[in-house]
């Protein structure tokens, strides 16, 4: 294991008479890389992350409870002494009337051996299609801090990569002139030591 040293600080920007342009350029470029890479996570998490939050808000308050009914006996039982389901909840059909007054049917979750005509809520959005219940202020947080977590990641490795690809570019070509550099000098050193 070779020896480096104590580690300095900056080491890339300090004034060497070794240093080439080429470790100037590589100096430059891993700090743009880097830079880029911090600024393009952090923007695209924070815009992803608003972008999400803003959309599930308009959820809250477009989507609205309605009061359905099912069409037909839901498969499943229930208990016969107690009357409770004896499941969780399965898909039955149900229709239920938007706030234009229009009939719609589809598919609900209902406990399991509930009676035609029994009334379930569902959720519907302003056309009065079927959707999800919109996501609580706590959990629209999370999913956004999620998904901008993850665009930040991504939108973060595209500069890095490019950042890597280039220092390693810049890495082969000093090392290919290190090689012209030792063929051309190399040989003017003189002959030979015997030991």
């Amino acid at each position: 294991m070779a020896f480096r040293g104590p580690k300095v600080w900056l080491w890339r920007w300090r004034r060497n008479p070794l240093k080439r342009r080429a470790d100037a350029v590589e100096a430059w470029v891993l700090l743009a890389a880097w830079a880029f890479t911090a600024l393009a996570g952090v923007l695209a998490g924070l815009m992803t992350a608003g972008t999400v939050e803003q959309g599930m808000a308009r959820e809250r308050v477009e989507w609205r409870p309605a009061v359905a009914l099912l069409t037909e006996q839901a498969p499943g039982s229930t208990d016969s002494r107690t009357g409770t389901s004896t499941g969780a909840s399965v898909w039955a059909k149900v229709r239920w009337s938007a706030r234009d007054g229009s009939a719609h049917t589809g598919q609900a979750r209902v406990r399991p051996g509930s009676g035609a005509g029994t009334p379930v809520t569902v959720w519907t959005d302003p056309q009065g299609r079927l959707v999800t219940k919109p996501a609580t202020p706590s959990e629209a947080r999370s999913r956004a801090a999620l998904v901008g977590g993850l665009a930040g990641m991504c939108a973060a490795s595209v500069p890095f990569i490019a950042g890597r690809a280039l220092r390693n570019r810049l890495e082969s070509r000093r090392i290919d002139q290190w090689g012209y550099e030792w063929a051309r000098f190399g040989p003017l050193w003189g002959g030979r030591t015997t030991g």
